[in-house]
Parts: C-alpha cells; structure tokens; sequence
C-alpha cells in the first residue's frame, strides 16, 4: 500500500513542512522598530566609545 501512495504521501510531508517553516518564519518576525531601534543604539553606543577613545 505504501509503495502506491509514496508520491502523494511525500508530496504531503513536503508542503506540511513548508507551512512550518513559514509559520515560524513569521512568528520570530521582529518588527522593523524594534530593529531600527536596536541599530541605533549599536550606533551611539560605538560612536561613544570612539569619542572616549579618541579623547585618551
């Protein structure tokens, strides 16, 4: 019976996968604010650190 089916049967387990991987692709989304918050304090806090290393 399997030896029949295995196309439609693999075919299945296929898209299951891709709607997974998907699915969890958009729940870990993180929004584009708290990205472009996130850069600009990566951005200050390396700007300030130069400052400070420039002024020894």
């Amino acid at each position: 019976m399997l030896a029949k089916y295995w196309k439609k049967i693999g075919l299945f387990i296929l898209i299951v996968a891709c709607i997974f991987n998907i699915m969890s692709k958009l729940i870990r989304k993180v929004s584009l604010n708290t990205e472009l918050e996130a850069s600009a304090t990566y951005v200050n806090q390396t700007n300030q650190n130069n400052d400070k290393n420039l002024d020894e």
